[in-house]
């Protein structure tokens, strides 16, 4: 596949995806960009949601991480669906009724303002970081895939990347975000479910024989009930999957924002529904994919890479396939990258402008709109550079501990709001910061405790711990005598 041709599908999709971005959001005002105006029909929503949660880093991580875990993401995956249910009856009932424009401001409302910052501070270093990593996985694949051999640095690739990211997101916000992501889906499991075909097609297999391959390969066991210190174990991960997914996606500006621009509770309530039903089975075929990857690299005497995010790429690039294969590959991981990096900056700039300034309390129409012109700028600005940061001191272990540190920050978000929802009591809020900060602290010594002393790892039921250190800490800071 040469590089005319990633180049020239990449143009094109930049191209439907600036039109459907004008298209949505040209008469955009302020409540447009950060609600959409509360008009999107449900199932529009739950299309656009179904690839919402996915990125480009998703797009070849999963396929490759069943060489290690097998089918194992599918018991966290049942949690989600757990999680999405308690997001759907619980979460949006409260923020419909108290008309938030950011999530944050139940906090204001139940805390006072030292609650609300915290919120939207651990919220906006979360998603900075998350964001700017899955845009430099897209650089730097077009990187290697192009600009390299133009000659053209990574500074560069990535300030293009941000300022065409910037543009498309510019004026319509939610009201764009909502159809751009339509498109993402679109393309992602489009761009899935004809690599998964052609794959199959090239190993010479049947449906029935590829159903019966799936079944019958090691690397399709789903459930792990043998070692409860397992990373892997059944009960941790489903869990860990509930709460996963109420904090990363409940108490998640940039998700449910758009879940939120529906016209009635019911609505949003149908659409998360429906997307959990559809991002199951989403997920898994990207499993399934992987176990025909592997297997198409074995037949074909192929040397597999270090890294298994490296599997897809190097079968679907340089693996001996139809070149559409490449460009399916490419058009994927473009689309959920461009698309989540989009959502992204919309949330940040929205967090940023309501939560952090207050403009939305303290400016007219006019001025906020200024004000959200200048922040939304100011933001893609910084993800550039967050970017080239990363591709001056990021290995392996720094992009974990990045991705560690990321989801650190929703143990407290997930302990505030439960210990709000779930009780009356007030707290010291001025000390709710300290509270916050302590408790990823805590976390961290706490895994590495169990790990050394008694050989026992945490897995991704770590978020957990850090939810139940915020409360309490946060017990510790209840006013007795205004119980």
């Amino acid at each position: 596949m040469t590089s005319g041709a990633v180049i020239a599908a990449v143009a094109a999709y930049i191209a439907i995806l600036f039109l459907v971005a004008w298209l949505s959001g040209r008469r955009a005002d302020n409540a447009g960009f950060f609600t959409g105006n509360r008009r999107t029909p449900w199932y529009m929503a739950a299309f656009a949601m179904i690839g919402g949660a996915m990125s480009g880093i998703t797009f070849v991580s999963v396929p490759g991480s069943v060489a290690d875990d097998s089918f194992s993401y599918m018991q966290m995956v049942f949690g989600f669906a757990v999680g999405q249910c308690a997001v759907a009856f619980v979460l949006v009932p409260l923020f419909y009724r108290l008309h938030v424009v950011s999530l944050y401001e139940y906090l204001d409302a139940r805390f006072g303002a030292a609650a609300h910052h915290t919120g939207a501070w651990f919220f906006f270093v979360s998603q900075m970081l998350r964001a700017s990593l899955k845009v430099f996985v897209v650089c730097a694949v077009m990187q290697q895939l192009v600009f390299d051999a133009w000659g053209v640095p990574l500074w560069g690739n990535a300030a293009f990347t941000m300022l065409l990211v910037w543009l498309y997101t510019r004026r319509g916000g939610v009201k764009s975000l909502i159809w751009t992501d339509a498109l993402k889906t679109t393309c992602l499991v489009g761009s899935l479910v004809l690599t998964l075909f052609f794959v199959v097609r090239a190993l010479g297999f049947t449906w029935a024989e590829a159903a019966e391959y799936v079944v019958r390969s090691p690397l399709s066991r789903v459930f792990f009930f043998d070692d409860p210190s397992s990373g892997r174990y059944f009960w941790k991960m489903f869990f860990a999957g509930i709460f996963v997914l109420v904090a990363m996606t409940g108490l998640d500006q940039d998700m449910m924002q758009k879940n939120l621009s529906c016209a009635t509770p019911r609505d949003a309530q149908k659409n998360i529904m429906l997307t959990a039903c559809c991002q199951t089975v989403v997920i898994l075929l990207f499993l399934v994919l992987g176990v025909f990857l592997y297997a198409y690299a074995a037949r074909a005497g192929l040397a597999l890479p270090d890294r298994t995010d490296g599997v897809f790429p190097l079968v679907a690039v340089h693996g001996g396939l139809p070149a559409v294969v490449g460009l399916l590959f490419v058009v994927g991981l473009v689309s959920g990258t461009w698309s989540a990096a989009g959502s992204a900056l919309t949330a940040l700039t929205t967090s940023f402008t309501v939560d952090i300034l207050g403009a939305a309390r303290r400016c007219d129409e006019r001025g906020l709109t200024r004000v959200r012109h200048g922040v939304h700028l100011a933001l893609a600005a910084a993800m550039t550079l967050v970017i080239l940061c990363f591709d001056a001191f990021a290995d392996d272990s720094v992009i974990n501990l990045v991705y560690k540190v990321a989801s650190y920050t929703y143990g407290p978000l997930l302990g505030m709001f439960a210990f709000g929802m779930c009780t009356r009591l007030r707290v010291r809020e001025r000390r709710i910061p300290a509270v916050a900060v302590a408790a990823p602290l805590l976390s961290a010594l706490l895994q590495y405790v169990l790990r050394v002393r008694c050989g026992y790892q945490i897995g991704f039921e770590l978020l957990v711990y850090n939810a139940l250190f915020t409360v309490a800490g946060m017990l510790l800071l209840v006013r007795r005598h205004e119980k």
